[in-house]
């Protein structure tokens, strides 16, 4: 289910941004998110902020977009890693069926030697 840039963001706007109420607050605390609708946003900024964290709409759009984009990212770099160990994993299994291939080829080559060593002994 991939969405594309513009959805996203239509949808991060429609949920989070409302022109008429450009004074609603997110109020996150105890990692639960209520609203809280203020006067403006001055006040918030003027209370304790050691205690819940006041956050605007335009805070949590942004917050939401960035964790899309920080996602987008990931999946990325994960499907450039995956690509990278498939690439080792052919890397690999060449170089060890060339060594299995030469180990084969020594083994055949002193079995030779064997048989004519044995075969130099009967005479």
């Amino acid at each position: 289910m991939r969405m594309s840039r513009k959805k996203i963001l239509c949808k991060v706007r429609k949920k989070l941004y409302h022109p008429n109420e450009k004074t609603t607050i997110i109020v996150v605390h105890n990692n639960t998110i209520t609203n809280s609708n203020r006067v403006s946003s001055a006040n918030a900024q003027s209370e304790d902020h050691s205690g819940p964290h006041f956050m605007s709409k335009e805070d949590m759009a942004a917050i939401s977009i960035q964790a899309y984009f920080r996602g987008y990212l990931a999946r990325r770099m994960f499907k450039a890693l995956k690509s990278l160990v498939k690439l080792q994993a052919i890397v690999r299994g060449v170089s060890v069926r060339r060594q299995a291939q030469l180990a084969l080829h020594c083994m055949h080559a002193l079995a030779r030697l064997q048989v004519t060593v044995r075969a130099r002994q009967l005479r």
